[in-house]
């Protein structure tokens, strides 16, 4: 994935080709990046696991994790190459097989993950912040993955078709390739499902970083220096994030998009925010101590 990175770039800057409103390059380039950072979190996750036959079922279930990544990228490539849509292209029978075979590795990708989140969920990890950090991230990635087989339903106006050249899509209430964020493409338009997979996604490296920001700050702030304090800091950042996962895949289904929220989208974020701050504000409350006799 590393040196898939550095090619793809190396695409972005020599190749001018546009596909879908953005540079050919760059999903590939996106896509390697996400894999980097979710397979070094997994790999670490699968260090906690206690036992030799956890270990042994943990290491076949990431294995089978990369090399299923691996393909899914080879795929990606290869049509970046022929200058061909890689996701929902029905165009031609070749371009079916690539697409059915990109669904394929998914599912067993998908797999891999949900079984190393049940290993991780019955595993005894000492410190209950790390433990919970873990075991929510670990469920709302799976969550977010989830959400690319919402994407492969047909759209009405492709199910209207005899024979549509794009079955799927990105995109909500407006045609996949229309106007795009830079570099990510998600629709401005309309809803992208993209903005709630990618969120979710990366709960697996952002909540397990918060804690570990949380550990580095303990040492200064005595009131992180209680495990108490930083489990309950975990569990309402993990709340905080499933709502706003839930809220940005309830607004992609509207067709409403990332930046054009309506008054109930931002009602709600600003109910989440509320919560979420609220939540924390009585996380780092001090235990409640009795008065010592006079």
């Amino acid at each position: 994935m590393g040196l898939l990175a550095l090619v793809s770039l190396g695409g972005l800057a020599l190749d001018d080709r546009i596909l879908g409103g953005v540079p050919i390059w760059a999903k590939p380039f996106k896509f390697s990046l996400s894999f980097i950072a979710y397979a070094l979190t997994l790999a670490w996750m699968l260090t906690l696991l206690p036992g030799h036959r956890a270990r042994r079922v943990g290491w076949w279930a990431g294995t089978v994790l990369a090399a299923t990544s691996a393909g899914e990228m080879v795929l990606i490539t290869l049509q970046v190459v022929r200058g061909k849509k890689s996701h929902f292209n029905n165009e031609t029978p070749f371009d079916t097989a690539v697409f059915s075979t990109m669904g394929l590795t998914i599912v067993v990708l998908w797999l891999a993950a949900l079984l190393i989140a049940v290993l991780l969920l019955r595993t005894r990890i000492l410190d209950r912040a790390t433990a919970w950090a873990v075991r929510l991230s670990s469920l709302l990635a799976l969550a977010g993955a989830g959400i690319g087989f919402l994407m492969v339903r047909p759209t009405p106006e492709q199910l209207a078709q005899d024979d549509p050249p794009l079955i799927g899509a990105h995109s909500v209430g407006v045609p996949d390739g229309g106007p795009g964020l830079p570099l990510l493409g998600w629709s401005t338009t309309g809803g992208d499902l993209r903005a709630a997979h990618f969120f979710g996604m990366h709960a697996l490296q952002l909540i397990p970083l918060l804690l570990l920001l949380l550990t580095a700050l303990a040492p200064r702030l005595a009131r992180l220096g209680s495990p108490a304090v930083r489990l309950r800091l975990v569990l309402v950042t993990s709340g905080g994030y499933a709502a706003v996962f839930a809220l940005l895949t309830w607004q992609a289904l509207r067709g409403q998009p990332l930046l054009s929220p309506d008054a109930l989208t931002l009602t709600l974020a600003a109910g989440i925010a509320v919560l979420t701050l609220s939540g924390t504000a009585l996380a780092l409350r001090a235990p409640h101590r009795p008065e010592a006799p006079a």
